[in-house]
Formats: structure tokens, sequence, C-alpha cells
């Protein structure tokens, strides 16, 4: 993951607790689940030994990649801000609608409540940073390029 992870403290200290938890007791409790099913016998057809390599398997890619978040993390704190910025939590209206949407601006790690997660480097993301309530901002969209208003940040 090449690019810089914003991530609240509170959750850079839950995926810090996540890593630690599986670098140590998750790996001693997979091991032994593959112990135990390595004295079933054949290994062939055992479908405990390999359940266990399987969950081994996504235990350690879990691993990877919460190591790499946090290698990459960089906290930010919310506050009271007048510009959008990573840790944001932005309403918008789409141009041609009413109806306004609250989305939080960083990483899919940070996810809560009913908000959706928008990546600061996404395209939308992108556009909306350093924007301040009122301003129009363009950004491409798979669909073509789409103009959203900032309402609020919160």
């Amino acid at each position: 993951m090449p690019d810089t992870q914003h991530l609240s403290r509170q959750a850079f200290d839950r995926l810090k607790a996540e890593l630690d938890d599986l670098t140590t007791r998750g790996r001693v409790d997979i091991a032994r689940k593959i112990e135990s099913a390595r004295e079933l016998g054949d290994l062939k057809e055992n479908g405990d030994y390999h359940a266990a390599k399987e969950e081994q398997g996504k235990m350690e890619g879990r691993i990877r990649h919460l190591h790499a978040l946090i290698t990459d993390a960089e906290i930010v704190e919310r506050g009271a801000a007048d510009a959008v910025a990573a840790g944001s939590v932005v309403t918008l209206r789409y141009q041609g609608s009413d109806e306004t949407e609250r989305y939080l601006l960083g990483s899919i790690e940070e996810r809560h409540d009913d908000l959706e997660v928008i990546s600061p480097g996404s395209p939308l993301g992108s556009a909306l940073r350093g924007g301040r309530p009122g301003d129009r901002v363009d950004f491409e969209a798979p669909g073509g390029v789409l103009e959203v208003e900032i309402v609020a940040i919160d």
C-alpha cells in the first residue's frame, strides 16, 4: 500500500491492537488447530487440517494488511475545520439532486455508523480536499464528470 493511510487515533489504536492479537494469540491458536488436525491422521483427506490451513492463510493476509496500514498511517485529528481534510465528515449535494449525502473522507478502516467512506486519494476525495461549504467541485467518475456542492463539514 504505497499511499498514506489517514486514520484517527481511535482507528489506529484499534488496528494496532488487532495486529498485536493476531500475531500473538491468533498464531498460537491456529498452530494448535493445525496440530490437532494433524493428529487425526491422513492429511490428504483431513477436512479439519485443510480448514485450519485456510484460516491460517487468511489470518496471515490480514496481518500483512494491518502491518501495511499501520506502517503507512498518518494520524489525523478531527476538529472544527473550515476546509475539507482527511478525517472530515462532509455533507454533499450532487448536481441535479435536492438530496444530501454524508461521507467520511478517510480510510475504509475508519468506517462507522452509516457513513460511506471516500478515500482522500480518490478522484472525489482529491476534488473535495481544501473545499469549503458552498464550493462546487468537479470530479471524474466512471460515467463522466460529476459536480457536487459541499453543503457542510462536520
